[in-house]
């Protein structure tokens, strides 16, 4: 069976990454400059043996209104056309994160999709909000395929803290994550970056995850701690999504701090503590409250002081949280995988050969 993923960025990719550590295939992007950064962040990810140049998954640079040659399953991560031939392959839409921003694009495009890999109640949600409307015999409930390794445990925290160079005396400190979004959701990292990375790490470590589209800061941020003499920062990279997944960042850290990113909702997994960087931005879905993590988790702004705000939510109970994670996400028992697996199995099978 031939399995394709594409993406317009890697760090989208990481949606995908389960299926293919599972299931193999090739992946797909459409720019030269994305295929050399897939070499370069993904260099060393597949295992010796397997026959893989310099150790990097297959990748090809293809537009996706010239698909229409290909065999088997196309995963899309992006919100983009699939121009396949229906006989011959089968299109799956997974995207990449059910949070509360509206998908960019043209939110309709994702009907030409045969089949759509549902996460949960929240992405059904948002579905209804888009104003979609699939047949029900095009969506696939399958969890939130990223959260198998978590739930079963696969993630070695102590391990993770070696690769981010955290040392002995500091692994027993708590750590906050701060996984600000960009400009498209009012991201906060330009705001807020240099006085958490000041206050915060008096206390805690702090891992920082820029989104992708701001990774370019990273540099002048990196340069800014050094030359004000700060310890306890570390930069998560979404585009190393076989080492530095969000999960990773998940597994080591204590709290997180994000805006309208869609880690919001898949740090539930987690149970762990949320604040919300309080932002203007507005263009948000409209979500029944069971499914707002806005309605429970508390909010940071200028007027606090927010090692104060870490401290106190670190304290605090966080059981509504594993509350909400099930509200807005389908099974959460480390099965996802196994459920998209035969999925993919099954419809292989009915392939035009």
């Amino acid at each position: 069976m031939n399995t394709y993923y594409f993406a317009n960025q890697i760090y989208q990719l990481s949606y995908a990454w389960p299926l293919y550590n599972r299931i193999g295939g090739e992946f797909i992007v459409r720019k030269y400059k994305t295929l050399l950064k897939f070499k370069r962040f993904l260099r060393g990810s597949v295992a010796a043996g397997s026959g893989a140049f310099l150790g990097t998954p297959v990748v090809k640079r293809r537009k996706l209104r010239y698909v229409s040659d290909l065999t088997g399953i196309i995963l899309s991560q992006s919100n983009a056309r699939v121009r396949n031939d229906r006989e011959k392959s089968r299109s799956i839409f997974i995207g990449h994160g059910t949070g509360d921003k509206k998908y960019g694009g043209k939110a309709h495009t994702l009907l030409n999709y045969q089949y759509v890999f549902v996460s949960g109640p929240k992405h059904m949600e948002k579905f209804k909000d888009s104003d979609l409307s699939f047949p029900e015999n095009s969506l696939v409930k399958i969890g939130n395929l990223r959260f198998d390794d978590y739930v079963n445990g696969k993630l070695d925290r102590d391990a993770i803290m070696d690769r981010m160079g955290v040392p002995e005396e500091d692994k027993a400190r708590k750590t906050v994550l701060y996984a600000p979004t960009w400009k498209w959701g009012n991201g906060t990292l330009g705001k807020y970056a240099k006085p958490f990375m000041k206050e915060i790490t008096a206390e805690h470590n702090l891992i920082i995850r820029p989104h992708h589209f701001d990774s370019h800061r990273v540099p002048e941020l990196k340069l800014w701690v050094k030359l004000n003499g700060i310890k306890r920062v570390y930069f998560s990279n979404s585009n190393r999504i076989a080492t530095s997944d969000t999960m990773h960042d998940f597994a080591v850290s204590d709290i997180l701090i994000s805006d309208t990113s869609s880690v919001l909702y898949e740090y539930l997994i987690t149970g762990k503590p949320i604040v919300i960087a309080d932002t203007d931005f507005s263009g948000l879905h409209t979500m029944p409250d069971t499914m707002n993590v806005m309605k429970i988790a508390d909010f940071y702004n200028d007027s606090d002081r927010v090692l104060d705000v870490v401290n106190r939510n670190l304290s605090a109970d966080s059981s509504n949280y594993l509350e909400m994670l099930h509200n807005c996400f389908y099974f959460n028992d480390g099965k996802s995988v196994d459920r998209a697996v035969e999925f993919i199995n099954g419809v292989a099978g009915e392939l035009k050969q």
